[in-house]
């Protein structure tokens, strides 16, 4: 038996997670007044046998009530009663940015605007991201990333550090990505723009891929690289830490840079206990200039 609180940020993505849980087979209900959460979890464990696995979503809408809810939990602490808790989080501009696409005004903002609406939240829901056992940032997350996420953590019971990689391959001559936390230089790596039947593909390619590597400095680098992202995670995670973007550059984003994101994805894919996308900013462009 799974009993899940649901929480987070207005627009982080909470009404979708709880979708996932049910979908999951979780009994999940959304906005339930403060005062009925004891009655609720009481009912989950009563009936235990009907119902083996429950979310309850719960978020600013409480309004004046969510400051008793600490007094909740604490109750439940006492009396042994098993939970968890869930938080969707996301960068204030992302925030921002999903509330103008939906046209929606921010339900403590009133007559301001959006961010100071956010920030009053946070301030609000700051208790309770502290108590969270999970928290996932959706800044960039796609819907089927964050299904993956919710059916690791609650289906698959799978360990989960609260890190959410992202391998993030580009272009210098784009400009380094701004949410960047750690910045790699490849453009010493054996250049396929200068060849002919290469320039027009990418490093998604097994040919290009071959090209790169070749000489073994490639390898050597990834040997070297592999091993201090591996030392850094769980520093990372201690810290508390939720969201790293390593971003690996080379001159246009389409061949060194890419082989070795993709060298670096699969080196991490075996660690479980944290989240992981790979994106390829520049490969798509076509612009013209120095080896890519």
């Amino acid at each position: 038996m799974r009993f899940v609180v649901v929480t987070g940020m207005s627009g982080g993505g909470k009404r979708t997670a709880l979708k996932l849980l049910e979908d999951a087979g979780f009994y999940c209900v959304d906005n339930l007044p403060i005062p009925l959460m004891e009655k609720f979890a009481e009912l989950v464990n009563e009936n235990s046998g009907d119902i083996k696995n429950a979310a309850l979503g719960i978020d600013i809408r409480s309004g004046e009530e969510l400051s008793h809810m600490a007094k909740v939990l604490d109750g439940w602490k006492k009396r042994g009663v098993p939970y968890e808790i869930l938080f969707l989080d996301a960068a204030d501009d992302v925030l921002v940015k999903r509330y103008k696409e939906t046209r929606r005004s921010h339900p403590l903002a009133g007559l301001e605007r959006i961010d100071r609406g956010i920030e009053r939240e946070r301030e609000k829901l700051g208790f309770l991201k502290e108590r969270a056992g999970y928290i996932l940032d959706t800044s960039t997350l796609l819907a089927k990333e964050l299904r993956r996420e919710i059916e690791q953590l609650f289906v698959e019971n799978e360990a989960f550090g609260n890190l959410f990689v992202t391998i993030l391959s580009f272009g210098f001559k784009y400009g380094i990505p701004q949410d960047a936390d750690l910045v790699f230089d490849v453009r010493f790596l054996p250049n396929p723009y200068y060849e002919e039947h290469l320039r027009a593909r990418t490093g998604e390619e097994k040919e290009v891929q071959d090209f790169v590597k070749q000489g073994g400095t490639a390898d050597i680098f990834m040997e070297k690289l592999g091993d201090m992202i591996e030392f850094l995670l769980p520093n990372y995670v201690s810290e508390g830490k939720n969201q790293l973007v390593i971003a690996i550059g080379c001159t246009g984003g389409k061949h060194r840079s890419v082989t070795i994101a993709k060298e670096l994805q699969k080196r991490l894919s075996s660690h479980r206990e944290i989240g992981l996308k790979l994106e390829h900013r520049d490969m798509g462009r076509d612009g013209g200039g120095a080896g890519k």
